[in-house]
C-alpha cells in the first residue's frame, strides 16, 4: 500500500493537472499553470498528508479536528479562485464583512476547481450535476458576493443541463472574450 504521503501527492497533482487542463481550455493559460501550487508547500503538504483521506479534503479533517484548518488558511490567502480571498473586513458592513465581486477569470477557475474537485472525490459517482449539488448544499452559509455566486450557480446550472462542452464553449466565448 503506498504511504499517506505519495497518495496525497497523487491526488493534489491529478487534481491540478485536471484544472489545468480545463483552463488551458478556456485559454486561462497562466491561471492553468499556476493552480494550487501552493498546495505543495510544507505548510500546505504536510498538513495535507496528515489528514489524508481520498475522499474528500484532507481540510475538512483538519478542521474537525483543530475547529480551523491552517492549510485552508493558508491556501484561500494565496489562490485568488477561491471567493474567501475576496472577503474583507468592513465594520460597517451588516455582518462586519465585504465581499468584493471577483473578476470573471477567477471565477471560471473557481468552477474549473469545483469541477474537478468533484472528478477527483467522487470518481466514478460524478455526474454533470455533482459541483451544482455540493454548492447548493452549502449556499446560503457562502461569504460571497451575489454577482459572483449568481454566476457560479448558473455556470454550475449549465453543467448540469448542458454538460461540460457546452459549458466550456460558453465560459470562452461569452465570458472571456
Amino acid at each position: 500500500m503506498k504511504s499517506k504521503a505519495i497518495q496525497h501527492f497523487i491526488t493534489i497533482t491529478r487534481h491540478k493537472l485536471l484544472v489545468t487542463r480545463y483552463c488551458f481550455r478556456l485559454g486561462l493559460y497562466t491561471q492553468g499553470l499556476l493552480h494550487d501550487l501552493s498546495k505543495y508547500s510544507p505548510t500546505e503538504f504536510l498538513i495535507g498528508v496528515h489528514y489524508y483521506q481520498g475522499n474528500q479534503s484532507p481540510n475538512n479533517a483538519e478542521r474537525r479536528e483543530k475547529g480551523y484548518s491552517l492549510a485552508w488558511l493558508h491556501h484561500k490567502g494565496r489562490n485568488k479562485h477561491h471567493y474567501e480571498y475576496w472577503i474583507d473586513t468592513n465594520h460597517s458592513a451588516p455582518n462586519g464583512f465585504y465581499c468584493v465581486e471577483m473578476p470573471v477569470r477567477y471565477v471560471a477557475e473557481m468552477f474549473c476547481d469545483r469541477v474537478a474537485a468533484c472528478k477527483i472525490y467522487q470518481k466514478d459517482a460524478y455526474t454533470d450535476g455533482s459541483a451544482l449539488a455540493y454548492f447548493q448544499s452549502n449556499k446560503e452559509l457562502l461569504l460571497m458576493h451575489p454577482k459572483t455566486k449568481k454566476l457560479l450557480e448558473f455556470l454550475l446550472t449549465m453543467l448540469k443541463d448542458r454538460g461540460e462542452s457546452a459549458t466550456f464553449a460558453y465560459i470562452r466565448r461569452r465570458l472571456l472574450r
